[in-house]
Parts: structure tokens; sequence; C-alpha cells
């Protein structure tokens, strides 16, 4: 790196640092990973006693690659993204994930005050975060941390991670084809359930790993 390169790697080390302070004080188990491989090591040792492990549609998990691992490992993968499952197939996929062992997802924003905030269409993701699973592990890039309220982190939701993602998905939404939220009733708008969690759930075993680096969007 050089020496512009390590000065913002260090801010960005300070942002991430500061949201897992914020997190524990909030009483989530929450580790700072300096790097996306070390969050993968945490996730695979977290596994370890694991048999059934969900995936939230994350393409901050798929960004780690440990699905492969823990398939290898001889893992149930419970992965409704997996294309050649059938619509009735996936449903099913999503209410098993449930009461998975381990459920793995990101998190559309996470403030520096320790608050998860998240928007999903159907809601199966942010369910699984909240209570069923033995154990939960959110992964966050540092491009997710937003630096105010809980509006900015909708805002920045909307802003920076609906319309690519509702592109992505091939939805036919009026942000996949202007990048810009225009709080649509489209049939399939995916701003649909939001939740914020600003304290751990009482019965919820949940990791956050903040890591710096960009993951996601």
């Amino acid at each position: 790196m050089g020496i512009t390169e390590d000065l913002v790697h260090w801010t960005h080390e300070q942002k991430c640092r500061k949201a897992v302070e914020s997190l524990e004080r909030n009483g989530f188990t929450a580790r700072y990973c300096a790097t996306p491989q070390t969050a993968a090591e945490y996730i695979t040792a977290g596994a370890a006693d694991s048999v059934s492990i969900g995936f939230g549609g994350s393409m901050t998990i798929a960004s780690l690659g440990v699905e492969q691992l823990l398939r290898e490992q001889g893992k149930e993968i419970l992965n409704h993204s997996n294309p050649s499952l059938s619509r009735d197939e996936k449903l099913e996929v999503m209410r098993r994930q449930l009461t998975c062992d381990l459920f793995l997802c990101g998190s559309n924003a996470v403030t520096l005050s320790g608050e998860l905030v998240n928007i999903d269409g159907i809601g199966n993701r942010v369910a699984s975060m909240l209570f069923g699973p033995r154990k939960v592990i959110v992964v966050a890039g540092r491009n997710k941390l937003v630096d105010g309220s809980i509006q900015d982190a909708i805002t920045r939701i909307k802003n920076w991670a609906t319309p690519p993602n509702a592109r992505r998905l091939t939805y036919n939404t009026p942000c996949a084809s202007t990048g810009f939220c225009s709080n649509c009733n489209s049939p399939e708008r995916i701003c649909r359930v939001t939740t914020v969690i600003d304290r751990k759930p009482r019965l919820t075993d949940l990791h956050v790993l903040v890591v710096n680096a960009d993951l996601g969007l």
C-alpha cells in the first residue's frame, strides 16, 4: 500500500472498531476482521458443531467462499439461491432456514451506534436473523457502515443497495432501470419489510463480523 491507501485503510479500521464497540454495548457478540479471510475463518470455526447451515442470499457471504468449504465438511447446506430449485423447493428451504443450526447473512447497513438495519422483499432473511436458528453470524463490510441515524441507514439502503440488487435479480422495478428509489408500488418491489435490530434479541446467539473491506452492495 502507498501512504494514501494506508491512511484510508486506517480510517476505515477506526470506524469498523467503533461499530464493533457499539455492537458489543448493545449485547451482540461482535468482532473486527481485518480481512475477508479472517471472517471466513471465524465462520468455519463457528460452524464446527453445526449440521445444517442456512444462507440468506447474501453477496457478502458468497464472496467469502465458505459455502463450498462447509459443503466439503459434510454440512447440510440450505441455500434458496440455488438456481436448480423450483419455486416450491425454494420456499421449503427458506422455511428450514428458520430452524437451522447456523444462519449466515449480511446486513444492508450497520450504524456506528451499533444497530443493524435491513430491508427485505419477502422477509425470510430478517426473520431468520431475529429468532429460530441456534446461531446467527452476520457479516458486514466497511461499505455498510453508516455514521448517522437509522433513517440515514435506510436512505443508504434505498440509494445504494436496493436499485443494484433489483437490477441484479432482474426485477421489473423503476429503480432497476433508473438507479433511483421512487417509493414504487411495483408488484416486484423488493422494499417491503424494514427491520431495525437495536439490541441483540434475548434468545438469539447473534454474532456480527465487521470487515475492513468493501463487501456486497
